[in-house]
This record gives structure tokens, sequence and C-alpha cells, in this order.
């Protein structure tokens, strides 16, 4: 355990105290003493509270695993509602209100489009993230394999023209779509200038096209009559047609034209919860000051790339004229939300006065609140909210008084920090069943604050899982998206924002993109969370946000909303229809591609995190496939295995012997990374063993998360301690 200082009644480790004293304090506007008071009389009201919720939680799932014990199966509607009622799981859906949060930036209230999600621990991909609020299209589209390498088309080493060809018919084609021309098209271009009447496109000939919407023109960077740029809007989104004769691109291209820039990820999550691993007070420290660099604007990483050395540092605002000759400024990058952990977990980063680990969230919760007063007050080289708000994800809430809890940590980091009432605002992830059963009361709990849900299928499906453990065998993983409750809970999170009127204050939310490398699928498929009305969808790079991007522009969600606002497309019976399946339907093999599939996925994941501390990776699945992996996905594989056994639809000793055959495929698989230690042949590590307490002890871990055997095995690791 690192050196403690005492701080009235708390200790507070040394790397920690040193933070804060020497980095976050200054320039915040906030006085230490004040700062070290708040802390402290949080933890000591707090604290009986966040363990009273947690306590809450295991006594109405003893009562749930109960209710199943009894009559095993698939329940009567009716009785299993009226069962949830009695026991409080279910509360009283509070009368029609419409939130009433203020001081939002566009970003959440008006503007829609992508939202990266990205581990704070990890400066570079920090900074990535913050500069992907600008995307190149042109690189993405020959990047990726949304341009099928085929008909000569492959990437290869060098520059492909052929395919450069197709990235750009397919840019003019974008640009036909939704910035179209009153005559001609942008295919034709042969020169872009902007006159006093607006943007004049040079066609082939002596032609010359003006938009057929004059609007959509915002402005342009340098002359008037050879620009650099010209920046269009549409659906609330600019994009930049940049223009370099002597560029390689532009050289080729008719209309001088090199990229096509769009404005992608307009809002960034930093995540200090499922994709980090972050078990004591130096990694909690690294999380904290990357946050304050952030806020700052200071934040930079010395990056390498094909032999040349740079520093990177966050972008700055993008200027450009009217045609009437005023400047417009448009944000140079992604809005940041904070995500913290939620009630669970505690840390000896800070001891209270019993010398006890306080709650990790709530340390959290005062520790990026300090870094973000720097923000509030101005103190910043590159401003994050325009609006002075302060953006935090609470995640793994169950229900409405978990979420007025977090109202009120918050509440308490505002006095302490001298910030005015409701500048935090709370994002409420909709990935516990407790909270989908009960949102439009989880809404009313935080009914000033709330600036954001969203659907976390991942967690929820673990959720779902877990809270049904008792009652039967659940379906196969891969079948778990077609069952009943998953389509009523995406419908039902929607419907419920809507109808609490959260367009212009609230961003509406939809999930990851799990598959990083299979974009050419996202682009197909991924249409559908806007079109749901979803206003933001998270996706896993930069790259990814600027294709999604492109959905944003084929579908106004705003209008889209507008059609399902008053709509209830779902019940409360669908909400909680079981997932539950037929063993007879699964064949021996069935059973064994189950069980190979999820361990391949949880010892992929767990070695990472446990012996190199990374909290979110792309794991190669059993044909190769990489997937993104973080403890959501670890959550659903092994609670689906822990489900399989505790109903005898596989053994333990089948999940034994598929441990240790596939740990040696995993080995192999990362048989390229020279700091990766082996697991096979002795398999006695703490990543091996986390892996396997995940399965067998997953019944009785809290909520099925797996954050208290991931933390035990990473520490040991890390402390250099035996595997047990």
């Amino acid at each position: 355990m690192s050196t403690h200082v005492r701080v009235g009644s708390l200790r507070v480790a040394e790397c920690l105290h040193r933070f804060v004293v020497e980095e976050a304090l200054p320039g915040s506007g906030v006085e230490a003493g004040r700062f070290w008071a708040g802390l402290e009389s949080a933890v000591v009201d707090l604290s009986p509270r966040i363990r009273s919720v947690l306590a809450r939680r295991e006594e109405l799932q003893e009562a749930i695993d109960a209710y199943h014990r009894q009559g095993p199966g698939p329940v009567d509607p009716v009785g299993y509602e009226a069962f949830l009622r009695s026991i409080g799981y279910l509360v009283e859906e509070p009368a029609d209100f419409t939130v009433t949060t203020e001081g939002v930036d566009v970003e959440v209230g008006t503007q829609c489009g992508p939202q990266l999600v990205v581990p704070l621990l990890n400066a570079r991909f920090a900074l990535n993230a913050v500069n992907a609020r600008w995307g190149s299209l042109y690189d993405a589209l020959y990047g990726t394999d949304v341009i099928a390498e085929d008909g000569g088309k492959e990437k290869g080493a060098a520059y492909n023209p052929t395919r450069g060809a197709e990235v750009v018919r397919r840019g003019r084609e974008f640009l036909d779509q939704h910035f179209p021309l009153v005559s001609g098209s942008h295919a034709g271009a042969t020169a872009y200038r902007v006159d006093d009447d607006g943007l004049a496109v040079a066609l082939e000939g002596e032609d010359v096209a003006r938009l057929a919407d004059p609007s959509q023109l915002v402005g342009f960077r340098g002359e008037r009559g050879a620009p650099e740029a010209v920046v269009l809007v549409h659906h609330e989104l600019h994009v930049e047609i940049q223009l370099d004769r002597q560029d390689p691109v532009g050289s080729t291209d008719p209309a001088g034209v090199k990229d096509l820039v769009v404005e992608a990820a307009l809002s960034t999550i930093m995540d200090l919860e499922d994709s980090v691993a972050a078990v004591d007070a130096a990694d909690k420290v690294l999380g904290y000051r990357n946050w304050l660099g952030l806020m700052r604007g200071t934040l930079t990483e010395e990056v390498t790339k094909a032999g040349v050395s740079f520093t990177r540092t966050m972008a700055p605002d993008r200027a450009v004229s009217t045609v009437g000759g005023e400047e417009v400024v448009l944000p140079g990058r992604s809005l940041l939300f904070i995500r913290q952990v939620g009630h669970l977990m505690s840390t000896d980063a800070v001891l209270d006065a019993d010398g006890q680990p306080v709650s990790e969230g709530l340390l959290d919760a005062f520790l990026t609140g300090l870094g973000s007063a720097h923000d509030v007050r101005g103190h910043t080289q590159r401003p994050n909210s325009r609006s002075g708000a302060v953006y935090v994800v609470k995640p793994k809430l169950h229900g409405p008084e978990e979420v007025a809890l977090t109202c009120e940590i918050f509440a308490r980091v505002e006095d302490a920090l001298g910030l005015a009432p409701l500048t935090i605002k709370v994002g409420i992830m909709d990935e516990e069943r407790r909270t989908s059963v009960n949102l439009k009361a989880c809404l009313s709990a935080a009914r000033d604050r709330v600036a954001f849900i969203n659907t976390g299928f991942l967690d929820r499906t673990g959720d779902e899982i877990h809270t049904s453990m008792e009652a039967g065998p659940v379906v196969r993983k891969n079948d778990m998206r077609a069952q009943r409750w998953i389509s009523a809970y995406e419908d039902a999170n929607v419907d419920t924002g809507l109808a609490c009127g959260l367009p212009g204050r609230a961003q509406i939310g939809k999930g990851m993109w799990a598959a990083p490398d299979n974009l050419a699928d996202m682009l197909e498929q991924k249409v559908a969370h806007p079109r749901a009305g979803a206003n933001t969808a998270w996706v896993p790079s930069p790259t990814a946000a600027t294709l999604h991007a492109l959905h944003y522009h084929q579908v106004n969600v705003k209008t889209r909303q507008d059609e399902l606002a008053g709509q209830a497309r779902t019940s409360l019976t669908d909400l909680l229809t079981l997932p539950l399946g037929d063993p007879a339907d699964w064949s021996a093999q069935d059973r064994q591609d189950e069980i190979d599939n999820n361990v391949q996925g949880v010892l992929g994941y767990v070695v990472r995190w446990v012996d190199a501390g990374v909290g979110c990776s792309k794991v190669p699945d059993l044909a190769g496939t990489p997937l993104m992996e973080d403890r959501a996905t670890c959550r659903i594989s092994s609670q689906h295995l822990a489900n399989w056994i505790r109903h005898g639809i596989i053994t333990t000793e089948q999940v034994e012997q598929a441990l240790r055959r596939v740990a040696a495929l995993v080995d192999e698989q990362n048989a390229d990374d020279p700091d990766y230690v082996p697991m096979a042949p002795a398999l006695d590590g703490h990543a091996f063993n986390a892996a396997r307490d995940l399965i067998l002890q997953g019944t009785t871990q809290p909520s099925g998360y797996t954050e208290p055997i991931l933390h035990h095995h990473r520490a040991a690791a890390k402390a250099g301690t035996g595997s047990k």
C-alpha cells in the first residue's frame, strides 16, 4: 500500500495528495481547505448511503433468485410484475413531466452526430479522440474495407490511383446527395470559388452552378477566387471542401479538391470505467492528470509515426469568413464528457477515519470535478464547454434511488468547488434492468441535471442474464439480440426520452459498434441508430466516427424524433420477458461452440487487463475477427457460461478443459508482443486465474460485475505476489 498523508480524518495516498496540491488546485479557483473539507464531509455523510444502495441491490437479487427457484422457467407476466412491485424492484411511475436541464452546449442540445468512447489513461487515444471532431472522408474511405479490394482497387503499399478514383467518386456522390447544385453535378466541377452571390461552382465548359440551397454555404478560408477551403452545412453538420492544386491529390483533381473533411465526433466520453484498468492510486492519478490536461487545454503526447516523431496537441478552433466578411469560428475539438465509475467499487487511494477505502465513484466525482473547474472558470487554453457545463456519465445505476444519490454527490462537489448549482450535468447509462424498467422515474430524479441517456446493450445483457440467473438457461449469446426484451429496451429508451422532453436539452444515445475493422458493415448497419431516433451513437475510433457521420446526413434525426414522439412502441411485459432458451435446441457441438467462443473472449481480454493493464482491447474471436472487448463484453461471456453451468447445460470440467486449451491459442495470438507473458503451460498466473474465477464464481459476483475479481488479480500482479 502506498504512503498516505493525513488530511482531516482522511488519509490520502501521497501521489494523489501531491497531484491535487501541486497540479490540480493551482489555477482552479478552489481553495485547498474547502476542497478537502468538502471531500471529507461527503465521505462521512454519503458513504453509508452508498453502502445502503449496494445492500439493496443484493436484497432485491436474493428475492428474485428465490422467486425463480420456486417456479423456474418462463414467468406469468402478471404475477411476475406484481412480485417485482411487491419487493420495490418496480416503483410507481411518476406523472408526466418535462426535464428542465439548462445551460447545455449545442453538441448536447441540438446537433446530432457520432460519439467516441476512449480510455482516459491513454493520452494518445484521448488526444486522437479530442481531435476527431473533424475527419478526412478521403482517408476513411481509402483506408478501410468500405471500398472492397477488388477490380484493381487493392490498397497495397503504394498509393493506388484506381482506389483513389473510387474515393473521389464517392466523395462527389456525397456532395451531390446533401449539397446539390441547381444544375449539374459536383463530379463535373473544375473550380470552386466564392463571390457576392455565394458559392460558384465552375463546371466543364463555361457553365457556373450554384447550390440549390444557398444557405448551406457557411464560409471560406483563403482568397475568394481561389479558396483553400469552402465550408458547407447540412443537418447542422459541417463539411469542408479542401482545395489545393499543388497537393498530390488536389493536383490530379479537375477542381483541385484534395479532401473532404467532415464534422464527425461531436462529443467524446473520456472513460475512467469500463475501458481502463485502474486499480490503485497511481492509476487513478494518471487518469485525473490526463483529464486535468484536457480541461486546461495543455495535454500533449509524443508520437512517432513512420519513423518521424512529433508532439500531438489539442486542435485549435477553425475560423472561416462569410460572404459578408464576418468571421465564423467552428469548434475544433470534440465536446468532452467524463465517465466516472459506478457506486460499487472502493479505492485505497483515500482511506476514511476507520482506515477503510472510500467510494471510488465519490473520489472520481471530486477529482474530475476539480479538473473541470479550470474549464468552467476559463483557465484553459482550449475551452471545452462553451456554456460552462460539466458533463459526467454515471454508469451502472440501479433505479431512481441511485440516480438521486448521484445527483446529491454532484451537488456536494459543486458546493466544495464553488460552482453554481446544476453546473454538473448527469448522463444516465440505461444499462441495468432496474433502470430500464424504471427509466421515467430515473429521469424524474435527475430532471434538472440530465443531459444524456443511452442504451448500453452490452452491460444490459450481462445484467439481464444475472438478474434471471435462477430462472433457467438463457439463449445462446448470438441469439440474444433477437430476444423480445432487447428490442423493447431499445425502443422504450427513445420513447421515454422523447416523452420526458430530452430533445434540445439532452442526448439520446445508442451503443457501440464492436467490430472496429469491419467498417463496411458498420456503414451499412449503423444508420439504424439515427433512424431509431437517437441523436448520437458510440463508435470505436476516429475513422469510424467519420464514417458514422454520414448517417446523420442521410437521416434528419429531429424529423425522425418528431415522427416517434408520443408513441409507446412496447410494453413493460415485453421489457420483462426473460431470454430463456430450450436446451433441446442445442446439440453437443452447439454447446461446445458456446463454451469455446465465450472462453476465448474472456481469456483474450483478461490476459491484457491483468498482465498489461489494458482495459479495452481488440481481441480476435475464434475465426480471427478482431472484436472490441471491455468489461461489459467480459461480463456477458462470463455470466453466460456461469448460467449454463448453473443449469447443467455444460459442466465445470468442460469449461476447465476449454480454458486450458484456449489459453494456448490466446498465447499464439499474442506471440508478436515482446512483453506478453504466456499463460500456458503453467496456467497458474493471475490472468488465467482471473478468467477462471470470473466464470466459475459468476453466480456470486455482485450483479455479475467483473470488477472485484479483475481488480484483485491486477493489483496482485502489479505487486508481484503469488497467483492466489
